[in-house]
């Protein structure tokens, strides 16, 4: 994903020159107190549109505050540019969008005060060290020096940079200086925060290390809007996930998707299957569906939490020996393929305000 034609640097100083001046970055945290949203994120009707390109189509979406949302689609589905109207680097085509609590297009200064953003491309200046490169935009972001040096030296420990604080960036590898990106989007402490792949290029540990430290953020009553392709980290990090395609298809929580497109399963292992067993298990009034799997039961339950012990039950009198009962549980990549391949992309999209 790209920013238009400006290079790295430039697209992130446009963001970060915007920023209205403040004596003590510690004001930005008082405005988590004072405003008070609902919906710290919410757009109305939004359309994006490139000549005769429809990048984004009525997009109607709230993003509560203090969760994380992960937005999820294809590469060309739209997610960077509905990020990029939303930091208002670019500017709807038609439709109303809010980001705590103030108008896009109207307030935008305010806007970017309130806001950090990771993109895709680092864009850091690779002849500064790490320290450096977060002091100057730490003074775009209009921090004082002591305030600035305390911010820096606390975020590349978190992220593990502090040893290679002196060390010029252009040494670094691609997952450092995603690291790096991350701490520069973060100095003034913004409310909410967009992250565009933020584990993009990372080693296993390290990217525990964000992931760890994205919930912190969370825990934090900060605002987390991620896109990502890594549904596995979609699954464990968001409160909700949205899957967008040009139009958003669905909107919920990982698990209620889940429960939408499959419905509860339990497996059911026996030591010895048999035909008697499964009738048993077919006259039961809540068991909406039996599979047979080597020596295991999966059933589609209505009410799973409490129609499981009466499942035991009836297979125990029916004299199985019953080894193993677990959760069938489908992946969030499950449930993303069998959304974005859904009839609703071919009509009008689902609404994203729950």
């Amino acid at each position: 994903m790209t920013w238009g034609n400006t290079s790295g640097q430039e697209q992130d100083a446009r963001i970060i020159s915007h920023v209205p001046r403040a004596r003590n970055h510690f004001s930005l945290l008082l405005v988590h107190a004072i405003i008070l949203v609902l919906s710290m994120i919410e757009t109305r009707h939004l359309y994006k549109t490139f000549d005769k390109f429809a990048a984004v189509e009525n997009l109607n979406l709230a993003v509560n505050a203090g969760e994380i949302f992960a937005f999820l689609g294809p590469n060309g589905a739209g997610k960077t540019t509905t990020m990029r109207m939303l930091a208002c680097l670019i500017a709807p085509t038609s439709g109303e969008a809010t980001v705590a609590g103030l108008r896009v297009g109207r307030d935008d200064e305010q806007i970017r005060a309130r806001i950090g953003i990771l993109t895709e491309a680092p864009g850091l200046y690779e002849k500064l060290n790490a320290a450096q490169n977060l002091d100057f935009y730490a003074r775009l972001y209009g921090l004082d020096a002591p305030t600035g040096a305390k911010q820096i030296d606390r975020y590349l420990n978190i992220l593990g940079l502090g040893e290679r604080r002196a060390e010029p960036v252009g040494n670094f590898s691609k997952g450092m200086k995603q690291k790096l990106s991350l701490a520069r989007a973060l100095l003034h402490e913004p409310q909410v925060v967009f992250l565009d792949e933020p584990t993009s290029a990372l080693d296993p540990e390290s990217a525990k290390v964000v992931r760890d430290f994205i919930a912190e953020l969370k825990s934090e009553g900060r605002t987390i809007f991620l896109c990502t392709h890594n549904l596995d980290e979609a699954d464990r990090l968001a409160d909700r996930v949205g899957v967008f395609k040009k139009r958003l298809i669905q909107v919920d929580t990982p698990e209620n998707l889940r429960r939408q497109l499959y419905g509860e399963r339990v497996l059911f292992r026996v030591r010895e299957i048999s035909d008697a067993h499964e009738n048993v298990l077919r006259a039961l009034p809540f068991v909406r569906d039996v599979q047979k799997q080597d020596s295991a039961f999966s059933l589609a339950l209505d009410d799973a939490a409490n129609t499981t012990p009466l499942v035991v039950n009836a297979l125990v009198h029916a004299g199985a020996a019953i080894q193993e009962v677990r959760e069938e549980r489908a992946s969030l990549e499950s449930v993303y393929l069998d959304l974005i391949s859904s009839p609703l992309l071919e009509g009008e999209g689902a609404e994203g305000k729950v």
